[in-house]
């Protein structure tokens, strides 16, 4: 195969409620301005695929952006068959000029990235990024930063301190020293709603099409999940706001995504640890009404 036919490929990963989607919303506009044709394979821990409704609202090329999800279980593990075979049927139906990989919030990059070694799709993926998204206001408060949280940053090729307006400017030289920790190497850059420059979030070219070959991990080493369960619930309609905050608080909720009707109209939950915020919008069709995902860790 010859460079030309060479296609890039992103991995966007970080833990629940980093701001993920955001960002690849963000990357397909910029796509779209550019004339550049990208596809995105979403993988959610739960079962609803809000992210790729999520998604599906952004501006896209021409024709529409391609999306394929993978849902129901982790793309770095049990899924790894499932992205080999997804990624295969978008090379072969079409043809983008870059594939974006948005993992769920519990994945592990590394990982992800050694199925792109695997054949057939080794044979045609030019090259691979890591990008790792932050959640400044989780890492200021010293939220949910254990073994998952460590394995994604230290994983990383490009960092981004996302949501860097919820934390107070002073902090955040500290909070990338957290980060350097943890990964020395990588960049690091700031952002508010995953507003990243494209140009970073390009991989690097390699000579002759060929792809750098990874170190540092060992497939199967260090690859421990936390426990963590996914919950569909259904919530009455009409429910106030403050009982709904109270119910998913109640769960222990890490990450709540969904819409619900509230007395003031129908609403868009998007919940991060405590902070569970309700906006309007109407869900994409019948099967989203009144249902929010909860992704709780296990004990």
């Amino acid at each position: 195969m010859s460079e030309v036919d060479r296609i890039p490929v992103l991995v966007v990963a970080g833990f629940l409620g980093a701001g993920k989607t955001s960002l690849v919303r963000h990357l397909l506009a910029e796509a779209q301005a550019a004339g550049v044709r990208v596809a995105v394979v979403s993988n959610e821990f739960g079962a609803l695929g809000i992210d790729r409704a999520l998604l599906a609202g952004a501006d896209t090329a021409p024709g529409g952006v391609p999306i394929r999800e993978l849902e129901g279980g982790c793309v770095c593990c049990e899924l790894t068959d499932d992205l080999v075979n997804t990624l295969e049927a978008l090379r072969r139906e079409v043809a983008p000029d870059q594939i974006v990989i948005e993992t769920s919030g519990v994945a592990l990059p590394y990982d992800v990235q050694l199925s792109l070694w695997r054949p057939p799709v080794s044979e045609w993926i030019s090259d691979d990024l890591g990008i790792v998204v932050v959640n400044a206001e989780q890492l200021a408060e010293g939220r949910d930063l254990g073994p998952t949280f460590e394995q994604q940053v230290s994983a990383a090729d490009l960092l981004v301190l996302n949501q860097v307006d919820r934390v107070d400017e002073a902090r955040l030289p500290a909070l990338e020293t957290q980060l350097r920790a943890l990964e020395p190497d990588a960049v690091i850059v700031r952002a508010v709603h995953g507003q990243v420059d494209r140009a970073l979030l390009v991989p690097p070219e390699t000579p002759r099409g060929g792809r750098v070959p990874r170190d540092g991990h060992v497939c199967g080493d260090g690859h421990v999940h936390e426990r963590f369960a996914s919950e569909l619930i259904d919530v009455e309609a009409g429910i106030a706001p403050d009982t709904l905050i109270a119910r998913l608080r109640g769960l222990g909720a890490l990450r709540a995504k969904g819409w619900v009707e509230t007395p003031e109209g129908t609403r868009l939950v998007q919940g991060v640890g405590r902070r569970i915020e309700l906006s309007p919008g109407a869900p994409p069709g019948p099967e989203w009404a009144r249902r929010v995902v909860v992704i709780r860790r296990v004990d």
